[in-house]
């Protein structure tokens, strides 16, 4: 449980947040997670759709993901068993494109095509970090603070130095910067605009309609950003793609070609950059 000198309903929030994040963020979750976006499959058949991952890899995962309620295993006889989306995931999935889209409008471009999938695991490689959705609460909190300052919300029970690697972490992802006053944090362009984001993961860890959702910390506000202002990359994959209202193709899904077509509800990115 998150512990925080946040009111106590923040501090809940943000323990929900981190553990909804935690979730989807290990690699390989996501794609696995929208390749059961359609009908039940067996193991042979998603395994197929995955063909990157290495013999061993997808059993722990499915494992992970039924362990937290985002997938179901059907056992029909002892050897015909399906996995689908349950309809927890599948609402989880319905708030993958907002991770996308603030991806797209804020992360540096890549140099090559990227699919959308790729968009939201860039976008949870920066947000999942430890302690960066505490901080990044506080700040949009605060305002402004200092680091000493910070520790005592984000940490209280750590000595004040342990705010400083995450701060220094979030000032490399472009999610913080130093303000003109010397010494106090606070939100960049990019940080402060992760309110639809955290507004959407907030609500489906609370049990509520992502799309209704209206936080009262973090709102819906959609800021323009500046290309200059865009945050550097330092997740696994490359850049972004726009998120047109349309649905997956499977060649479109995944960056290699496959054979095999599959309607999953993450829509497809424009790979032009």
């Amino acid at each position: 449980m998150a512990t925080t000198g946040l009111p106590p309903e923040l501090d809940a929030d943000i323990d929900r947040v981190t553990e909804a994040l935690a979730m989807i963020t290990p690699r390989w979750h996501v794609k696995i997670m929208v390749a059961l976006g359609g009908p039940p499959l067996r193991y042979s058949d998603l395994a197929s759709r995955l063909p990157y991952l290495r013999p061993g890899q997808l059993h722990p995962k499915l494992q992970t993901l039924c362990h937290a309620g985002l997938v179901l295993r059907t056992e029909h006889t002892a050897r015909h068993v399906t996995y689908e989306i349950t309809d927890r995931g599948a609402t989880l999935l319905a708030i993958l494109p907002e991770i996308a889209s603030w991806a797209e409008r804020h992360l540096e471009p890549s140099t090559r095509p990227i699919t959308a999938v790729e968009q939201v695991e860039d976008g949870l490689a920066l947000l999942a970090r430890r302690h960066a959705t505490a901080a990044l609460w506080a700040l949009k909190a605060r305002g402004a603070a200092s680091g000493t300052s910070l520790a005592a919300t984000v940490m209280p029970d750590h000595h004040p130095s342990a705010i400083y690697p995450t701060l220094r972490q979030l000032r490399e992802d472009g999610l913080v910067h130093l303000a003109a006053t010397r010494h106090r944090y606070q939100l960049s362009i990019a940080g402060g605009s992760l309110g639809p984001v955290f507004s959407a993961v907030s609500a489906w860890s609370a049990g509520k309609p992502a799309n209704a959702a209206h936080h009262t910390l973090w709102g819906r506000a959609r800021p323009a950003v500046p290309a200059s202002t865009r945050a550097p990359r330092h997740s696994r994959q490359a850049a972004p793609t726009t998120l047109p209202p349309t649905r997956w193709r499977h060649r479109e899904l995944f960056s290699h070609p496959t054979a095999t077509a599959l309607a999953a509800s993450l829509p497809a990115g424009n790979p032009h950059r």
